[in-house]
């Protein structure tokens, strides 16, 4: 009976996979699987293709196939799937559709559920990059934002500020201050150097000026004087 069974569902496999199925031999075969993919991230990757190699066993449908799961030869690497390392969860995936299946032909379930699991795990992997990115752009974006909020004030930020602004205040008031005492005293001395005729008479200076002249004449003419007599 499974004998039977085996060729006729083998038959119809033919029919639909033409191309896609590769016989190993009477009753092992494997299937090649072009999965689709979308590029929603911006990745341009080709999509995979993986390939189910089956094999019946003796008593296959009323036990499980052999199965597993493999690549093409020298396939590139694809950045969401990697058959190595998936390969585990891709056969796990079957596992509950063998046991809903067994006693009936399940190699074409088997292909339609490894197919929807691939393309599954490649869906989730670029949505997670997707999700990565969002994230990523509105942390961005609030600290962006963050630059032109300021902090909110509260009463006790606000007097903080008052305070250190009136200290500021304070402490300008008091440089100008020195400043202009600096630069006061600067002239002070400058005119005290270089006083105009008009200045000494406005201080009064002009009158003892001429009294100290006035006292140098008479100093001068007595001095002429003791000259005279003493040459009589």
């Amino acid at each position: 009976m499974g004998i039977e069974e085996q060729k006729e569902e083998r038959e119809i496999l033919d029919s639909i996979y033409p191309d896609e199925i590769t016989d190993i031999s009477e009753t092992e075969f494997r299937i090649a699987i072009q999965l689709e993919v979308t590029n929603e991230d911006g990745d341009d990757s080709e999509a995979p293709t993986i390939i189910l190699n089956v094999r019946f066993t003796p008593n296959y449908p009323d036990e499980a196939p052999d199965l597993d799961v493999t690549q093409p030869p020298n396939a590139p690497k694809h950045v969401y799937l990697d058959i190595q390392e998936d390969k585990a969860r891709l056969l796990s995936a079957l596992s509950e559709t063998i046991t809903d299946n067994l006693g009936m032909q399940m190699i074409f379930t088997l292909v339609t559920t490894l197919k929807d699991a691939a393309e599954l795990l490649i869906a989730e992997r670029q949505g997670a990059k997707v999700a990565l990115a969002e994230v990523e752009a509105q942390k961005a974006e609030e600290e962006e934002n963050r630059k032109f909020q300021g902090e909110a004030v509260t009463r006790e930020s606000f007097l903080k500020w008052r305070e250190e602004f009136q200290r500021e205040l304070a402490e300008e008031e008091q440089r100008r201050k020195e400043e202009q005492e600096a630069e006061d005293k600067k002239k002070g001395r400058k005119e005290e150097k270089k006083l105009t005729g008009r200045q000494l008479w406005e201080r009064g200076l002009v009158g003892k000026l001429d009294e100290d002249e006035g006292e140098g004449e008479d100093a001068l003419a007595g001095f002429e004087k003791l000259k005279v007599e003493a040459a009589s």
